[in-house]
């Protein structure tokens, strides 16, 4: 007999909206349903925010792509206030992508066939907010996707399907690695919602001594600390490219200006040193900026100081050439 899977979708950034793309384009052909393109029965996903200087108020991508497929949007301050609304719907099963609220146990539990959550790495590896950069931030050569039935604990319920993604660029940006975990993770959640409601899948538990956690980063979590290896701060300026970001302060005539450093590389310490202060800058080849670091040299690409916009180096230098020589905190 035909099912046509009554859903719910939760999701919020790109990544959201890359999933639910997928499904609404590619489901019919995966479940017997209706003629045309599936749809959810409801999107649920975050408010709309202030964006940019100009603070213009900007709907969620998950948002946008529901109204240009005529699908109703719901964007609670608190989740848990919307149980009877999402009961009402009668779903059979709720599916979340990167949506942004800890949903509660009475609200996993009104589907039939429950929550499910796809998650962007290979649980119980880095469960929790920021798995994606905390893979680049630890140098990971392999990150992917799970898809987990959801219960009460953050990223701990057992595991339906999951699926390995290699990481073979070793300087790829997190919204770079996003996309392909996106495009990945809703191929898997296209095969594996039919085998779930035809209940061909037994869930397997996670192994709870395999756990690690990512957190909910912050602004402060972005500022860089020169006693680390140049490695080390590579990786954190791509990881929390474009949130939190990477951050020093240049004292300059009595007071500390915030500098962002945009892109960055590293150079061995025997090609050009010691400088020994942490944090020191010089010049390196090809009019690029150099800072000494716990190990190394940070050479920086691209930066941005605070009021002002971003910079190649060689622009930055022509505009501050006293900058080399100084030491950033």
């Amino acid at each position: 007999m035909a099912l046509k899977p009554k859903i719910i979708f939760a999701g919020t950034p790109e990544f959201g909206e890359i999933v639910l793309e997928k499904l609404i384009k590619y489901m019919p052909s995966f479940v017997l349903c209706s003629h045309g393109p599936f749809k959810p029965e409801l999107v649920i996903t975050a408010s709309d925010k202030p964006v940019g200087r100009e603070k213009i108020l900007t709907p969620p991508p998950v948002k946008v792509l529901a109204e240009k497929y005529k699908i109703p949007v719901l964007q609670p301050e608190k989740i848990k206030n919307y149980k009877f609304t999402i009961e009402s719907l009668n779903p059979n099963l709720i599916v979340v992508a990167a949506y942004g609220q800890i949903i509660p146990k009475e609200i996993l539990k009104i589907p039939k066939y429950g929550s499910l959550n796809l998650h962007p790495s290979l649980l119980p590896r880095w469960r929790g907010a920021s798995p994606i950069q905390s893979t680049i931030l630890a140098g990971d050569k392999e990150i992917g996707v799970t898809i987990m039935l959801m219960d009460e604990k953050v990223d701990h319920g057992p595991i339906l399907a999951s699926q390995k993604l290699l990481i073979t660029n070793e300087k790829i940006a997190p919204n770079e690695l996003s996309k392909q975990l996106a495009l990945l993770g809703a191929k898997l959640l296209i095969e594996t919602i039919p085998k779930w409601i035809r209940e061909e899948i037994k869930p397997q538990p996670q192994d709870e001594s395999k756990a690690t956690y990512s957190k909910v980063l912050k602004k402060e979590d972005g500022k860089i600390n020169w006693e680390k290896s140049a490695k080390e701060i590579e990786k954190q300026i791509r990881a929390f490219e474009p949130w939190p970001g990477s951050f020093s302060f240049w004292p300059k005539n009595k007071k500390k200006l915030r500098l962002k450093i945009l892109q960055a590389d590293t150079l061995p310490q025997k090609s050009h040193g010691p400088f020994g202060v942490k944090g020191k800058t010089f010049m390196a080849p090809n009019n690029k900026i150099a800072v000494q670091t716990g190990k190394d040299f940070l050479v920086i690409e691209e930066l941005q100081l605070e009021g002002k916009k971003p910079q190649k180096t060689e622009q930055f230098l022509r505009g501050y050439p006293n900058f080399i020589g100084v030491i950033l905190e």
